[in-house]
């Protein structure tokens, strides 16, 4: 059992280590405890403050619309990086099914920005990268121009 002298002695340290970590001038356990809640606030009222920063510069950040598309085997592989909207995944997939291209496998990430990396399938073998290529932009264009008032993007 702990005794009351132990207790005490673990109280005082953890009060030392607080005093220290917040750099508190003071020597009341009630005093050391407030500087700590007000250390914390500080710390959470900067940590808000970078919060903000970073995502007032990530939308400053203009990302230029990249699509790669390869041939393989019976079908393509699209990567897919742009700027994110409302409704792009939808838009794309719908201009897959509209070209005749079935999706095997699709990563999709859009925490900064939209990012796809997906195999098609070609229900007509006589589609080429090019044509895959120009009609993901169409799609990305068109969905643009629908979400955010762009027009005549491609």
């Amino acid at each position: 059992m702990v005794s009351r002298q132990q207790k005490r002695v673990a109280l005082r340290r953890k009060l030392q280590i607080l005093r220290s970590l917040t750099s508190s001038k003071s020597m009341r356990k009630s005093s050391i405890i407030i500087d700590a809640f007000n250390y914390i606030n500080h710390l959470k009222l900067k940590l808000e403050a970078i919060h903000q920063a970073y995502g007032d510069l990530l939308k400053q950040i203009r990302l230029p619309t990249e699509v790669k598309v390869e041939r393989i085997e019976n079908g393509f592989l699209v990567n897919v990086t742009c700027e994110k909207g409302p409704d792009l995944l939808v838009s794309i997939l719908e201009t897959f099914e509209e070209t005749g291209l079935n999706v095997l496998h699709a990563r999709v990430s859009s925490n900064h920005c939209f990012s796809m990396e997906t195999i098609v399938e070609a229900q007509q073998q006589t589609l080429d990268a090019r044509q895959v290529t120009q009609a993901v932009l169409k799609a990305i264009g068109k969905q643009r121009a629908e979400g955010f008032g762009y027009t005549g993007f491609v």
